[in-house]
């Protein structure tokens, strides 16, 4: 769970907008880890509508900071208020400006005729949303960073919104058993077993988990819809939550089982929904409410605490 790209075939929770060169049926939505998106693209109609040398009059240049010598190769700075914001520009063919939010900062991607003054309008614009997914990435960054889980008897993990706890017995029997009155999962390996045997047992068992609810809530969320999904899998992505093909076929990520069910009910509502609208237009929301009346509060929660919520495997 990308944490974090605009894929051509799969266009990213945020921003509208529907693949070039692909056909219908080739279309796919997903719902991203963490943050509803971390790319941003500004409409083409807030662009100059012409290249600059075929304006009757040229564009006024904003006053430019002195840049000071510490600046990073290939970087340009903008101070925005307070702010002093560093970011890489490049230049292309597209007919917008682009953000992306990676592990070297911002980037932006503009036309080739865009004037820097523009460029910089654009960021100012977004000022909010850059600073924003600026820190949430920092923050992202720093957890990557914490110790992972250890997998020992007595270890804790997330599981449908509680804490349960790991307990190694002898195998008397074999297997793996959850006994649900003391929160407690019960693995059945020798006593010289490793810590990656321990792993892939209980992985698999969440799996096989996420299999048995994500197969029990779809129906319940169809039936509600009044739609019919083609097929569904487990997805291991580390970018996203879910996606939805226009064919029909739904594919949730098992993580989601570290969370409480109305936050996988969020999910399947969210993908379902693509079925009506392959979009995220005011429409597509309005037919997720439909089902999730607290699709609201449960995305906020989602983008806003699941980073928490995750182990670090």
């Amino acid at each position: 769970m990308k944490l974090l790209h605009q894929k051509p075939s799969k266009p990213r929770l945020g921003p509208d907008g529907r693949s070039q060169g692909r056909t219908q049926q080739q279309l796919a939505l997903q719902l991203d880890l963490f943050a509803d998106d971390s790319t941003a693209i500004v409409p083409r109609a807030d662009l100059p509508s012409t290249p600059p040398a075929l304006r009757s009059t040229p564009p006024q240049q904003p006053q430019q900071p002195e840049v000071p010598a510490a600046l990073a190769p290939g970087k340009r700075r903008l101070h925005i208020g307070e702010h002093v914001l560093d970011y890489t520009l490049l230049r292309s063919k597209r007919r917008s400006i682009g953000f992306v939010i990676s592990d070297d900062g911002l980037r932006v991607t503009a036309p080739k005729w865009v004037t820097l003054s523009d460029i910089e309008l654009a960021i100012r614009e977004k000022k909010r949303w850059i600073l924003t997914k600026l820190s949430e990435y920092r923050d992202r960054s720093t957890r990557r960073m914490q110790p992972q889980m250890q997998w020992r008897d007595g270890e804790t993990l997330p599981y449908l919104g509680r804490s349960i706890t790991l307990r190694i017995h002898a195998p008397q029997r074999a297997g793996i058993h959850f006994d649900e009155a003391a929160d407690q999962l019960i693995v059945c390996l020798p006593a010289d077993a490793s810590e990656q045997q321990l792993k892939d047992r209980v992985l698999g068992w969440l799996q096989l988990e996420a299999k048995r609810v994500f197969g029990e809530r779809l129906p319940l969320y169809a039936e509600k819809l009044g739609v019919t999904y083609k097929s569904f899998a487990l997805s291991s992505a580390t970018t996203q939550w879910g996606s939805c093909t226009s064919e029909g076929k739904i594919r949730l990520n098992w993580r989601l089982m570290h969370f409480a069910l109305p936050l996988i009910d969020y999910v399947i509502a969210h993908e379902l929904s693509h079925l009506r609208e392959m979009n995220h237009s005011p429409r597509f929301w309005a037919t997720v409410q439909s089902i999730f009346p607290e699709f609201e509060t449960a995305r906020k929660t989602l983008r806003d605490s699941a980073q928490e919520t995750l182990p670090v495997f």
